[in-house]
């Protein structure tokens, strides 16, 4: 039963798999693929449930529990985007910036979780955001559906590992992503666990190949961490990122820098260049 969901996971699909799907892998790294396949179908699954709620209170005006639920939900998003960017249309829909619109907020495809923050946290309201609520919920819907029948490319897989830290170190740093509800802190996390899940479920295969690679890794995503969680609240958040001073910002680009660096060799170790 096993090898046959592990077979039915990673065969290629004519119907289901986008055109970027990958030639398959090899048998090393089938299991790998297939477990991170379980992942963020799992991850995908909670966001799909907490985006519920999140919108859910939205449309019913409760203005603290929509913004105490933004930021943790986003965090599954923020795990998953080395697939979830392969769907651009999605991706646009549920994680655009304002800049990525000339129109800024007005723009009427400037939708999502970061329109929506605008109304929350700028206007410090959820009127006149049902409509963004709704489409939220029917977009990250949407993106469960097609994870559900996608062949998960191997070479974006690993390099994902590494997509995931420089995204932070490019532009997250900087606090422009969550720039009205300062909630960055969130999505770093989530970056981190999302690159340190693919080096967790590659281990076995990466150190045949170089062990003393893997134990720098591991030095590097712990010195990440050691920095995020200087920030963590009581309850398990994080604090806003506005209270974040500006030398220690730019003391987190080194770390995450190296680190997105040497992940970004694992394609190669693995011979998925």
């Amino acid at each position: 039963m096993k090898q046959t969901l592990l077979a039915s996971m990673i065969a290629l699909s004519a119907l289901a798999a986008p055109a970027f799907a990958a030639a398959p892998a090899g048998l090393d790294l089938v299991q790998p693929i297939s477990d991170y396949k379980i992942y963020v179908t799992e991850e995908v699954g909670k966001l799909v449930s907490e985006t519920q709620a999140f919108t859910d209170a939205v449309k019913a005006g409760d203005l603290a529990t929509a913004k105490k639920l933004y930021a943790p939900t986003r965090v599954h998003y923020e795990a998953i985007e080395p697939i979830a960017e392969l769907f651009s249309d999605l991706d646009a829909s549920i994680d655009s910036r304002v800049d990525d619109h000339e129109q800024g907020v007005t723009a009427e495809d400037f939708t999502g979780f970061h329109r929506i923050e605008y109304g929350l946290f700028d206007q410090n309201t959820t009127k006149g955001y049902e409509g963004f609520a709704d489409q939220l919920v029917k977009d990250v819907k949407d993106l469960q559906a097609r994870i559900d029948g996608l062949t998960f490319p191997p070479e974006k897989v690993v390099g994902g590992a590494a997509a995931l830290l420089e995204e932070v170190a490019a532009t997250k740093v900087t606090g422009e992503e969550d720039r009205y509800s300062h909630t960055d802190l969130y999505d770093f996390q989530g970056n981190v666990d999302g690159a340190r899940k693919i080096v967790d479920l590659f281990r076995p295969q990466i150190e045949k190949q170089d062990k003393a690679f893997v134990a720098k890794v591991d030095k590097n995503f712990a010195t990440v961490e050691t920095i995020l969680a200087k920030y963590k609240t009581k309850d398990g958040g994080f604090e806003t990122y506005d209270k974040v001073k500006e030398r220690d910002r730019k003391a987190m680009i080194g770390p995450v820098n190296t680190l997105a660096e040497d992940l970004s060799t694992l394609r190669g170790k693995l011979g998925l260049n």
